[in-house]
């Protein structure tokens, strides 16, 4: 068993999928498509179900993906709370992270918390929660050089 792909629903895709490609370096899997039908419909359990998905990798395509869908009908819900249940966060490992939450800042999300050393001085582990343009929340992560 392996993981596939993590799904975050959006209110607009493209701009959602381009924070993503831009604060993170994520490329085009395949061109977006629209989904819909009565497969897709029995599939997910949504009756005239009409979705526009946009499939995204990482650097390296051997991974899992991230999908980015807007659906034509959508129920919108209060930003996610740090501690409520379901989905937590999205993490990311990155070689900067200075570098990192300002291109989080410059493409449209927010700060949730701090940059903390969750190391030590000597071995340090850079840490700060950040949201998306849409307030999904995302991990930063950066490791020791050592």
């Amino acid at each position: 068993m392996r993981l596939k792909h993590v799904n975050l629903t959006a209110r607009n895709a493209d701009r959602l999928a381009a924070f993503y490609q831009n604060t993170f370096g994520f490329a085009e899997r395949r061109p977006p498509k629209r989904l819909s039908g009565e497969a897709v419909s029995r599939g997910n359990g949504l009756l005239n179900s009409d979705i526009y998905a946009i499939w995204l990798n990482m650097d390296d395509d051997s991974g899992p993906f991230l999908e980015i869908m807007e659906y034509t009908d959508t129920v919108n819900r209060p930003k996610p709370a740090v501690n409520e249940t379901g989905y937590g966060h999205l993490a990311f490992e990155v070689s900067n992270l200075s570098e990192c939450v300002e291109n989080v800042l410059r493409f449209g999300g927010s700060l949730q918390g701090e940059i903390t050393n969750f190391g030590t001085s000597e071995i340090p582990l850079l840490i700060v929660y950040v949201r998306d343009p849409e307030g999904n929340i995302l991990e930063l992560e950066q490791p020791s050089c050592e």
